[in-house]
């Protein structure tokens, strides 16, 4: 599949052609890497090399969450790295507010790190010692920031994760969920532009992990913070993500928004990762509406329950059942755009084509 990144003037992030290739990189075999020429194991065998990530390109917009899925190895928690330039591409470019980070000096890449990106990792490694408050105070103190300065932006960022009258207990009184908000705080803290969430959820609980989903998806869009969140959970990506990436064996297979992807998976192994998932709250009447043309009885539209263009799948549900045609009609501000019918409801849920 062609994932060519759609730049545009809001754009944050952007790759382009990234590889990373440990061990050989020698111009053979990125060459037989780029032809597909080998397989990853003959890649290996033949010259010694590992393709972690192969041929990157997107981008994220403004304000964006985008998630990166993948199974362990996939290469996911790799490209991230990329963005904070932990790791240096074996070739391509990573592109912050238009900037080649990979040519910026070492001065500029400590500004962008400081200030610029913030990173949570599953283990938010809170040092004991120092109060929550410190904790979070730590970046900022780097940064070399008066103290009261970045007690006060400290003390924010508590507050914008709910965790305002905790500010002087220990990382040791707080619960992992807790734990893992004071890890968030401290990248807001510094306000940077981007967020970088590497399965910052994954070691919690089920029920506190959808609790921080869902606060997280709230928060983010408030502050409007452009951020790539690493998963294996399509659950947790849907929930979250404004689009997603579905990586194996370090290619990004399908670039998306999660609606697309479920409704027009790109192979069999995309289609096996969207297996089990509720299309209720995820598919919009958008997806499923019949245009007027198709209408044979256009005047008896505006008796027909009606539903908003974006409702979910859940509603038009529910609508349909309360109502005695056998279709719903669907608006767009106050004109009517189509109808969906029960027929076209069932094939929903089923996940069956739409067309």
């Amino acid at each position: 599949m062609n994932n060519k990144s759609n730049r545009t003037a809001s754009t944050v992030v952007e790759c382009r052609g990234v590889w990373k290739i440990f061990g050989n990189q020698s111009a053979a075999a990125i060459d037989a890497a780029r032809k597909h020429t080998h397989s990853k194991d003959q890649l290996l065998e033949a010259f010694g090399s590992v393709i972690a990530v192969s041929d990157a390109n997107f981008s994220v917009a403004e304000g964006e969450t985008f998630c990166i899925i993948g199974l362990s190895g996939s290469g996911k928690s790799t490209l991230i790295r990329h963005f904070n330039r932990l790791i240096d591409p074996t070739c391509g470019e990573v592109l912050v507010h238009g900037r080649d980070i990979c040519k910026m000096s070492a001065p500029e890449l400590r500004e962008l790190r400081s200030s610029k990106i913030g990173m949570v990792f599953q283990n938010v490694a809170l040092l004991p010692y120092r109060t929550v408050l410190q904790n979070v105070m730590l970046p900022l103190e780097v940064q070399g920031m008066k103290k009261q300065e970045a007690q006060r932006k400290s003390q924010e960022a508590l507050d914008q994760v709910g965790l305002g009258n905790w500010a002087k207990r220990y990382p040791q009184e707080l619960s992992g969920g807790m734990q893992q908000r004071v890890g968030i705080a401290r990248a807001l803290a510094a306000n940077p532009d981007v967020l970088l969430m590497d399965e910052p959820f994954s070691a919690l609980d089920p029920l506190i992990r959808k609790q921080l989903q869902i606060e997280f998806r709230k928060l983010s869009t408030e502050l409007r913070k452009t951020t790539i969140f690493i998963t294996h959970d399509i659950d947790e990506a849907i929930r979250i993500g404004d689009r997603i990436a579905i990586m194996k064996d370090g290619r990004l297979i399908q670039v998306g928004t999660p609606e697309e992807v479920v409704l027009r998976p790109a192979d069999d192994y995309v289609a096996s990762f969207m297996e089990g998932i509720s299309r209720l709250k995820l598919l919009k009447a958008r997806s499923m509406l019949q245009g007027l043309h198709a209408d044979p009885h256009p005047g008896s539209l505006e008796a027909m329950a009606s539903v908003h263009i974006d409702a979910d799948l859940e509603t038009l549900i529910d609508v349909s059942l309360q109502g005695q045609q056998d279709r719903v009609a669907i608006r767009d501000g106050s004109r009517i755009v189509g109808t969906v019918s029960r027929e076209t409801l069932l094939k929903a849920v089923r996940g069956l084509d739409l067309a």
